[in-house]
């Protein structure tokens, strides 16, 4: 059974009052939603509340859910805006954007590998074609440049990228998660790609004019 009747069966159980099928739900999006967040937020200490927060507003929020989108897109929807309050939050508390700014620095180098190589996977990395040492070496370096470079990004363009290449999302989705016009959508991902092709044509030695 395709996912989407699979979700559109849990809900109709949750609107029935089984909680039990809003917790498969939860079991389901509960990495791809923390992952989303972490990615805005870059404090692994409110990652999980922040998601444990979304997923609440989700449940309470349901019995309103009409199918006019996917389940998962409604729900990214309401986890990129739960992520973006705890953000304003942390603008405001100056002991907050503090310990923020100092956790995004040191960075968490097990989770921007693995997002880093995520990315290189849904790219077509040409430097991972064997499992030799200097190609795992060369996968950690690019990883760590895409990395660097979604970093550098502005927030509406690693959103947008993230969404795309790490969680798969369509464009169509994507338009609807970040609530703007699907030519938005293409321009920045395009941006985006352009920009992490810049750190990574030195160590693919991908000729100027081509992305990757």
């Amino acid at each position: 059974m395709p996912d989407a009747d699979v979700d559109a069966l849990l809900i109709e159980r949750v609107k029935r009052g089984d909680s039990r099928a809003f917790e498969m739900l939860v079991v389901k999006y509960r990495r791809r939603v923390e992952r989303l967040i972490a990615r805005m937020v870059r404090d692994p200490d409110k990652v999980q509340d922040l998601a444990q927060e979304a997923f609440i507003s989700a449940y309470r929020a349901l019995p309103n859910f009409r199918g006019d989108s996917a389940f998962y897109t409604w729900l990214y929807r309401i986890a990129v805006n739960t992520a973006k309050r705890a953000l304003v939050e942390a603008r405001r508390d100056p002991v907050v954007l503090e310990s923020s700014l100092r956790v995004a620095a040191e960075g968490d180098g097990d989770e921007n590998s693995r997002a880093g190589g995520e990315l290189i996977d849904r790219l077509g990395d040409k430097a991972t074609d064997c499992a030799t040492p200097e190609a795992v070496l060369a996968s950690r370096e690019i990883a760590a440049a895409v990395n660097a470079a979604m970093e550098a990004l502005s927030e509406d363009l690693r959103q947008a990228v993230t969404l795309r290449e790490i969680e798969g999302l369509s464009y169509e989705e994507i338009a609807d998660v970040m609530n703007c016009p699907i030519g938005t959508v293409r321009s920045r991902i395009f941006r985006a790609r352009e920009a992490i092709a810049q750190k990574l044509r030195p160590l693919l030695d991908t000729p100027e004019g081509r992305r990757w």
